[in-house]
């Protein structure tokens, strides 16, 4: 496929457990395309079982970009990934090929295709609001988010004390709302479709059970031992992922095996939630079931041509 502006850039987006991975790599293949990771936790080295990472022997021979490419120490931040994703998309596409994006993180997706430009920071309130987490934990704080800015607060998981940071940030320096700086429904590239894999509920959380009882079988509890032994504890990204911190809080003795494992099928239950909310907001998103006979082809018939 010889190069060209107007090749698509496709995102496959919808609950986690619903069928995109499957999904993605079906397009790239339809497509001649490479997979553009947009999970905020599978960029993180040995976040393997607990992320569903596809192992490389699955992936059908399909490039795939920003796997593995932080420490867990290391932080990442929305606009930092803004920043790596439209790199390789622009590089994929300049040499004609289809970027298709994959992940679950609704934020991270939304911020790669739409007009998204970010709020500054301020290390002093930064830092004073760190402060403040570590002192009364992450609950307390998202109350006060919720007095300030009601729909970040309904957005933003109680548990993910870094995302609620940043937005009584971005109220405090700012004085908006947080959510006034999120992305508009505007693509910064009109060659873009969005693909939604629309699962019921009670199927779905069937599958999040399955998914999960396979990851503790596949080994999450030594996949956690082993990166809190490299800084899991201390990077206040990767430490947030769901699963990992409740086997972190059974490792120190906090929470018992069954504990840690129904916690986690609760916790990804919520964030499946959440993420079709998000998604059923955008209008621009084509649903289609994910038991669809003919599910790849009405999605390659969902994205644009010209």
């Amino acid at each position: 496929m010889p190069p060209t502006p107007s090749t698509p850039i496709v995102a496959v987006v919808g609950a986690t457990a619903s069928g995109k991975t499957g999904l993605s790599l079906d397009l790239a293949e339809r497509l001649g395309g490479e997979v553009v990771n947009t999970d905020a936790m599978q960029v993180y080295r040995g976040m393997d079982v607990g992320t569903a990472k596809l192992p490389e022997a699955e992936r059908r021979g399909i490039p795939h970009h920003l796997l593995d490419t932080l420490s867990v120490r290391d932080p990442a931040t929305v606009a930092e990934f803004q920043g790596w994703a439209r790199a390789v998309i622009t590089d994929l596409r300049a040499g004609g090929r289809t970027p298709v994006l994959v992940g679950g993180s609704a934020l991270y997706t939304r911020a790669i295709l739409d007009r998204f430009e970010f709020p500054g920071t301020d290390d002093a309130v930064r830092r004073r609001l760190e402060a403040e987490l570590d002192e009364v934990g992450p609950a307390v704080l998202h109350e006060r988010l919720r007095t300030v800015d009601p729909e970040a607060a309904e957005r933003i998981l109680v548990e993910n004390g870094r995302r609620i940071v940043r937005a009584l940030e971005v109220v405090e320096i700012t004085g908006r709302p947080f959510t006034a700086s999120l992305p508009t429904l505007e693509y910064a590239d009109p060659h873009s479709a969005q693909i939604g894999v629309d699962i019921d509920r009670p199927t779905l959380d069937a599958r999040i059970v399955q998914r999960v009882d396979l990851m503790f079988a596949q080994g999450l509890v030594a996949e956690v031992e082993r990166l809190l032994a490299e800084g899991l504890a201390e990077g206040r990204t990767a430490s947030t992922a769901i699963g990992y911190r409740e086997v972190a809080a059974h490792l120190r003795g906090e929470l018992s095996l069954e504990e840690a494992r129904e916690r986690t099928v609760v916790a990804t239950r919520r964030f499946a939630r959440r993420q079709d909310s998000w998604f059923r907001k955008d209008p621009r998103v084509t649903w289609i079931r994910f038991d669809d006979a003919d599910l790849v082809d009405k999605a390659v018939a969902a994205i644009p041509t010209t």
